[in-house]
């Protein structure tokens, strides 16, 4: 038994059922996660039929282990291993996630990143700061006067999704339809996933695809300096990008490149506010900021879960997995792990432990990192500079995304 009427922990067969659609966790799932350790950090979680992970070591060990992939139809059949075929409903999601970076296994793998990875180094994403900076100073401006506002659609939705678009060369008026397009993609990864809902991101699939093939003519036509014109006329070992593969990767830069940073620009301001300590103080030199940046992090990672496949027999802590077993790292429970960080539920500006692994780690490490840190360095000391007297006007409701982690909306008074 627990003290929360949603979960049930049995230590001795490490079964545990959750209900991940309660409010009561997805509100605040940090509480379950040190039950989870407290408890039995390896679990089987009955409602999703398979293994999870959550002790720091053990979640950073697999997300580099070649043992575990992806992708598991590059070595195994449907037959083999009793996978359902794929549904007619999705077949266009399907296929934009066919040469996705984050389903793909080596050498495939190898060649799509090292074609996108040029754009997204630290050296070349340090050169936006300025337009990172303007860009937030205008939104700022707009409603500073007011006095109020709601932060998310004034101002977090805004920033990362014009900035992708802006690498990627596509016009920054499409960010409205770009966010509408990606929040129902990423719909497909949420455990509350309807039909509704795949068909809402099926649809969702086509019109983007279809928007980035017209683009990708428009820029074969007139190239330009930017992502989608490099990736297009850059070649690895000798050979291009096809379209399909090009549709794919753009649709995952586009997605990935803002939506976990919209989430967590909510949640950090969410986390400095409630903690009652000094934003001058966390955000007093580059230094401390970046700690502050890297503890909001930790303590209320955007993306909660990556899954992986297990490609050949094994055994994780006394787990054993044979080919094709799926298992999930709970990313965020992970950079809890009271082994590596004292007291790990509280906000500890000033930490200097364990790196966390909100961003994975190995080959799949988020290849917008460098983006998002970058973004969340300049805004959220910028915000706090210009509205010191900020605070929250009402209670910050969680939005039912899990394993996603965020905001429905962040209303702000100063």
């Amino acid at each position: 038994m627990t003290d929360f009427p949603f979960l049930s922990i049995d230590p001795a067969t490490r079964r545990v059922s959750l209900n991940a659609r309660d409010p009561a966790f997805y509100s605040d799932p940090n509480r379950v996660y040190a039950a989870l350790h407290a408890a039995c950090p390896t679990f089987y979680w009955e409602e999703q039929k398979q293994w999870f992970f959550t002790g720091y070591d053990h979640v950073n060990t697999l997300l580099r282990d070649r043992r575990f992939g992806r992708q598991i139809l590059h070595i195994a059949t449907r037959e083999e291993l009793g996978m359902a075929e794929p549904s007619p409903h999705t077949r266009h999601f399907d296929a934009a996630e066919a040469h996705s970076l984050l389903e793909l296994e080596p050498p495939e793998h190898t060649r799509l990143r090292t074609l996108v990875n040029r754009a997204f180094v630290s050296r070349h994403v340090e050169k936006m700061k300025p337009e990172i900076e303007a860009l937030a100073n205008g939104l700022i401006d707009a409603f500073e006067k007011d006095g109020k506002t709601e932060l998310l659609s004034s101002f977090a939705d805004i920033i990362p999704v014009t900035m992708i678009a802006r690498m990627i060369g596509i016009p920054e008026e499409m960010g409205p339809q770009l966010l509408k397009w990606s929040h129902d993609y990423v719909g497909m990864y949420m455990f509350k996933r309807t039909r509704a809902d795949e068909d809402a991101a099926d649809r969702s699939s086509r019109e983007f695809a279809e928007y980035v093939r017209g683009m990708i003519a428009e820029r074969r036509a007139n190239p330009r300096d930017d992502l989608l014109t490099h990736m297009i006329h850059t070649e690895h070992k000798g050979q291009y990008l096809t379209e399909d593969e090009l549709i794919s990767t753009t649709i995952v830069l586009l997605n990935a490149g803002h939506e976990a940073t919209v989430h967590q620009i909510g949640n950090s301001v969410r986390i400095i506010l409630e903690s009652g300590l000094s934003p001058a103080e966390m955000f007093r030199d580059e230094a401390a900021t970046e700690r502050t940046v890297e503890e909001t992090l930790r303590i209320c990672a955007p993306v909660h879960i990556f899954q992986r496949y297990c490609l050949e027999p094994t055994e994780i802590d006394g787990v054993a997995l044979k080919r094709g077993d799926k298992v999930s790292l709970i990313l965020a429970a992970a950079n809890l792990d009271p082994q590596k960080y004292p007291d790990p539920l509280t906000f500890k500006p000033e930490r200097n432990e364990a790196p966390n692994l909100s961003f994975g780690a190995g080959i799949h490490f988020c290849i917008g990192a460098p983006l998002a840190r970058l973004e969340l360095n300049i805004v959220l000391p910028l915000l706090f500079k210009r509205l010191p007297g900020l605070k929250l006007a009402a209670t910050p409701k969680v939005k039912d995304v899990y394993h996603f982690h965020g905001l429905e909306r962040l209303d702000l008074s100063w």
